[in-house]
């Protein structure tokens, strides 16, 4: 295996940080992460595929090891970020690329696949949605917020940025929470717990509901581009359950499926297993 590189690239004056390993060569795998998470959470990813792809995992502005620049001096909304995201991959010269997309990961990704759909040779979904179906019971806080936006529909959210509220998005659902490395929920906490960390959280609860209004251009773009999908889910996710796995069945004809019977974060109970459907998959569709 190749060893990971901890890199920053300059994009637009903000700097993107970035874990990046394999042969350039190789066919490419963009890593794109979900909240609260950061690149951290594609380690085993990074690890164990590095010999027959090139993988490279961006940090979003405010995550990560990724610059944290004021609200003011950058505008926290999907749009923005899928913008930033995409500006890095063409700075890296990188034009043909698989996406592996998580969370937040999918409304970034679907943004950049429609923006350049002969850009995107395939998509790896773990727990990342497109569909209404898909958006599970721990939606109601912040579909409260989405309705009327004020200090009591923002202070119910935040147990969300607690350790406690951390530990849970991780390891709810899981067959054995031992399972999961406890560093992950501690390191979202230590970065969530920066200044202003909780209001440009807010800021991007709020701008979902915007994600929410572009999933019939995201199928479109599934059913018009049919790009291969490998789907690995946990099936016990509170935010993303089932049927919104089952739902990408409707649009793609070419769909590798497969749920676990894990949580939110599947790669942290099932890393070996969904990394062996990956490379399987990613052989498949590149011959």
């Amino acid at each position: 295996m190749k060893q990971i590189k901890y890199k920053t690239l300059n994009v637009n004056g903000v700097n993107i940080a970035y874990r990046e390993s394999g042969e350039t060569k190789n066919p490419t795998i963009v890593l794109l992460h979900g909240f609260p998470s950061s690149s951290h959470q594609y380690r085993k990813v990074l690890n164990q595929l590095s010999d027959d792809f090139h993988l490279i995992a961006p940090d979003y502005p405010g995550f990560g090891n990724s610059d944290f620049p004021l609200a003011e001096n950058y505008e926290y909304t999907f749009d923005n970020i899928a913008i930033t995201i995409n500006s890095f991959l063409e700075q890296k010269g990188i034009s043909s690329y698989a996406l592996m997309i998580q969370d937040y990961g999918a409304p970034i990704g679907f943004r950049i696949a429609t923006a350049h759909p002969e850009r995107v040779t395939g998509i790896i979904n773990q727990n990342g949605n497109a569909y209404k179906e898909g958006l599970g019971e721990a939606w109601g806080g912040i579909q409260a917020l989405w309705s009327d936006r004020n200090n009591s529909t923002e202070e119910a959210l935040l147990p969300i940025f607690s350790l406690e509220g951390l530990k849970w998005q991780y390891t709810h659902g899981t067959r054995d929470p031992e399972n999961v490395n406890p560093d992950t929920w501690h390191l979202d906490y230590l970065r969530l717990s920066r200044p202003n960390a909780h209001a440009v959280n807010l800021d991007l609860f709020y701008d979902y509901q915007n994600n929410v209004k572009l999933y019939p251009k995201w199928q479109e773009y599934l059913k018009e581009y049919q790009p291969p999908v490998l789907i690995v889910w946990g099936k016990n996710d509170e935010f993303f359950p089932e049927d919104g796995a089952e739902a990408f069945k409707k649009d793609v004809k070419n769909i590798d499926y497969n749920i676990y019977d894990t949580g939110h974060f599947a790669l942290e109970e099932d890393g070996d297993k969904i990394i062996a459907k990956m490379r399987s998959f990613m052989k498949k569709i590149m011959k």
